[in-house]
């Protein structure tokens, strides 16, 4: 499989990764306190994390030339585009264990380390097997494109976050209180050492990322094995996971439509990466960016032109907050999941000692 090569000197590695450790310091120092995060500054925060990472693309296109960094950027944008798919499901997640506005900012941080070390687990495994064996472009893209037909078909089924099979493994091997106790995940009750509701919750949060990891890692795949520019667009994607989340959670109900575009990006990503090994060889990184550019639009503006009407009759309107935390319009935080997301078995009465 042919792709992009040129050498990266292991100090760029280390001091990318440096870099991406400070971001994530700053990002934690800034939100130490549990306050409840609105939208002014969820967005602000977007709006600094976006531009690190479109400002990473302009110092490819002046150290290796426009290739490489469109490259970066079509590897990006489709990872920030399936990022805002991870937002629903937090969301979802949330509002099933009724988790309360000041705590979701730690599980979303320790969320996003764990979402971008197995990224970088599955990055150095996906793209050796798709240089040493070449059939794996076409199971790796066959996946593509069942995942983007599961996505388009099935988007409306209902999720229960507790029956994960490894959040059901870990409440059986770790001993489980099932309450909030501040943002502890562990306490120690009568001298034992026991896992809190909100270490649940990190698991599920967890577990539902590594496949949201599969799909991206693979998607960008497609357009490149190059290591470093496959890093480098899901690591700056995912810095800002976090902070899209407390920004868009309160508005996803008006991306009704994207999960459509983001169906058509996985399918074209499987395509592309079946045609990398055949005659017709690599699809050019101008089209792709265009295909990806223009389906991330029109879904967009399809999805917000089509909700346009009810969004003023449900505007900001609350489904299911964090327990104990007031309304989300009062408290500022997203806790709500979408009403298209949102399945019956999450919009049950919850407790705090009721997972």
């Amino acid at each position: 499989m042919n792709d992009l090569s040129f050498a990266v000197p292991l100090w760029v590695w280390a001091a990318v990764t440096l870099g991406i450790c400070v971001m994530l310091a700053v990002d934690l120092i800034a939100h130490r306190d549990n306050h409840v995060i609105g939208f002014k500054e969820a967005a602000i925060w977007s709006g600094v994390w976006i531009a690190i990472g479109l400002g990473f693309g302009l110092i490819l296109l002046a150290w290796q030339g426009g290739e490489v960094s469109s490259t970066y950027y079509a590897g990006y944008l489709i990872e920030k585009a399936l990022s805002i798919d991870n937002v629903f499901v937090f969301a979802l997640v949330f509002s099933f264990f009724a988790v309360p506005d000041a705590y979701q900012h730690k599980v979303l941080f320790w969320g996003v380390l764990g979402a971008l070390a197995a990224r970088l687990v599955f990055i150095f495994v996906g793209a050796e097997l798709l240089q040493v064996f070449f059939w794996t472009a076409y199971v790796f893209g066959a996946f593509l494109i069942w995942t983007g037909w599961k996505m388009a078909v099935s988007k409306d089924e209902e999720v229960h976050p507790d029956r994960n099979p490894i959040v059901r493994l870990v409440k059986k091997l770790i001993p489980t209180d099932p309450k909030f106790h501040g943002d502890k995940f562990f306490i120690r009750i009568s001298g034992k050492r026991v896992a809190t509701l909100l270490f649940v919750v990190l698991v599920a949060v967890e577990a539902t990322d590594l496949i949201f990891a599969i799909d991206s890692v693979a998607a960008v795949l497609a357009i490149t094995t190059n290591t470093f520019l496959v890093w480098t667009a899901n690591a700056f994607a995912v810095l800002g996971l976090r902070s899209l989340y407390f920004c868009l959670a309160g508005l996803l109900r008006r991306f009704a439509y994207l999960h459509y575009g983001l169906a058509v990006l996985l399918a074209f990503a499987g395509v592309k990466l079946i045609l990398s090994e055949t005659p017709v060889g690599k699809l050019p990184i101008p089209l792709t960016l265009g295909v990806i550019t223009v389906t991330i639009t029109v879904s967009i503006a399809w999805s917000l032109i089509a909700t346009r009407n009810q969004s003023k009759n449900r505007d900001q309107q609350p489904v299911g907050s964090g327990a104990g935390s007031g309304s989300t319009e009062e408290a500022g935080g997203p806790t709500a999941a979408p009403a298209r997301q949102q399945p019956a078995a999450s919009r049950r009465p919850h407790t705090k000692d009721s997972p």
